[in-house]
């Protein structure tokens, strides 16, 4: 008798959004980080009222040539094909002309179609990239982790501009190797593009190792 295997199930297809609004700006935002914005132009004022009230997300793309904040006669902006979605945690509408808001870092997206509408907004259908996978830290990266939690605790004695954004991490966190990576990522100062190049690895562990790779060269972590 020969032994059939069953077929597999089909990989399933990422899952897709249309016509999400996008906000361009000289960052990268990696997933469960916090992203501190003062929105003054009207194009993005609409933007964030609509995704509060419909409890949506907006996504968050890195620039690579043009300015977060337009001006007249200005190209439009131009700007990576991957980012990350942002939920509003919170928001503060009290002031005319200004909504200051704290949104979260969730999944990572891919840009299939982009489209710039006449009032200066960018929307695109995506696609999201696959989560991290949860890793557990190995041995030769503890080091890694370890650093981190004494710089977060450093940065929240001394007292940060938005100490609110500094996580107090739990060990479960400091023993995940996508989390422990993403904090790094955050925290360094390299150029924008090898934040953008990191963020968008598929493998937790690779991003880790590089950071690790980072860390040591700038003698951060021994």
């Amino acid at each position: 008798m020969t032994f059939v295997p069953p077929p597999s199930e089909p990989p399933l297809p990422p899952l897709t959004l249309t016509s999400l609004p996008l906000f361009p700006l000289g960052t990268v935002l990696y997933p469960g980080g916090m992203l501190s914005l003062r929105v003054f132009e009207v194009r993005y004022l609409d933007m964030v009222r609509k995704c509060q009230q419909a409890g949506a997300p907006f996504g968050v793309v890195a620039l690579t040539s043009g300015q977060e904040v337009r001006q007249a006669g200005a190209a439009p902006e131009q700007f990576h094909d991957a980012g990350t979605l942002a939920n509003i945690a919170e928001i503060d509408t009290s002031h005319p002309g200004l909504i200051v808001l704290r949104a979260e870092g969730s999944a990572r997206f891919r840009i299939v179609r982009r489209h710039l509408l006449p009032h200066g907004l960018w929307v695109a259908d995506i696609e999201q990239m696959p989560p991290d996978v949860p890793l557990p830290v190995p041995e030769d990266l503890r080091n890694t982790a370890a650093a981190l939690e004494q710089v977060l605790a450093r940065l929240r004695h001394r007292g940060a501009d938005d100490p609110s954004s500094l996580p107090d991490p739990t060990p479960e966190q400091l023993d995940d190797c996508g989390w422990v990576a993403n904090r790094w990522c955050e925290l360094l100062p390299v150029p924008l593009d090898l934040k953008q190049q990191l963020m968008q690895l598929d493998s937790p562990l690779l991003r880790l190792e590089l950071v690790g790779d980072v860390l040591e060269r700038t003698g951060i972590a021994p």
